[in-house]
């Protein structure tokens, strides 16, 4: 088998006997893969306490049958993730990130623009940046990037234009915003501002700068939050373990 290199964000860590772990990491060049890591558990181990939770590493690894885990066979440190503070809701929100990471993603499907996303997000968070701020534009872009951005111009159901003014119709379980027509006998429909699905629509968009100059009213961010927990929970078939840790 030949080794493979590539640079990682631990995801999970699970012991698998007195000595060894199995690890699931998020890798920018692979995807997400799970390998045993034989050795991690021993103090003078060969990963170097590399294999902590959110810690972004190097490491080498021999890639086997898709059914079967993977070998890992060394790891190095590369940056650990330490929030700023003593406010918790940095940790929680970084735990989030991980979570959604794994929860989203399929093994061995490489999302570069997502690992990098993802780290940009885990650096924010440690210098302290506005946690609801990052982790909106974090799930926003992640939901694009893997296609499940929510359609928030043209009706979800008949493909017309929704004019994006006053209230409008969003639609949990259709993934968008619905005309008037579209709307009615439909549940677990949600009445939006207009000007929220407006900052939705530039927090999606990972690689523009525009987002750190909005200017976000609690208003709106409790919309969005309200919206995302929903439709995230919907896309995994369950809510996230760590939702519910997040500000509003």
């Amino acid at each position: 088998m030949e080794s493979q290199k590539a640079i990682g964000i631990v995801l999970r860590t699970v012991e698998f006997s007195e000595t060894s772990l199995v690890v699931t990491i998020f890798t920018r060049e692979y995807g997400k893969i799970g390998a045993i890591a034989k050795g991690a558990r021993r103090i003078k181990g060969p990963f170097e306490s590399a294999l902590d939770l959110l810690a972004v590493c190097r490491i080498v690894f021999l890639r086997k049958s898709f059914e079967t885990l993977d070998i890992l066979t060394e790891a190095k440190l590369v940056r650990r993730f330490k929030p700023a503070g003593r406010d918790l809701s940095g940790l929680y929100a970084g735990y989030y990130v991980i979570e959604l990471l794994d929860g989203l993603t399929e093994q061995y499907s490489p999302q570069a623009d997502l690992f990098d996303l993802a780290e940009e997000t885990l650096e924010g968070l440690s210098d302290g940046e506005p946690v609801q701020r990052w982790i909106l534009r974090f799930e926003l872009g992640a939901l694009r990037i893997l296609g499940h951005l929510p359609l928030l111009h043209a009706c979800v159901e008949c493909g017309c234009e929704v004019p994006i003014k006053g209230r409008v119709a969003f639609g949990h379980l259709d993934g968008g915003v619905l005309c008037m027509s579209c709307r009615k006998g439909k549940q677990h429909v949600a009445s939006v501002d207009a000007g929220t699905l407006r900052v939705m629509d530039q927090l999606a968009q990972p690689e523009s700068k525009l987002w750190q100059r909005l200017e976000i009213r609690p208003t709106a961010q409790g919309q969005i939050r309200g919206l995302m927990n929903r439709y995230i929970s919907h896309l995994m078939g369950r809510k996230p373990k760590m939702q519910g840790w997040l500000k509003g």
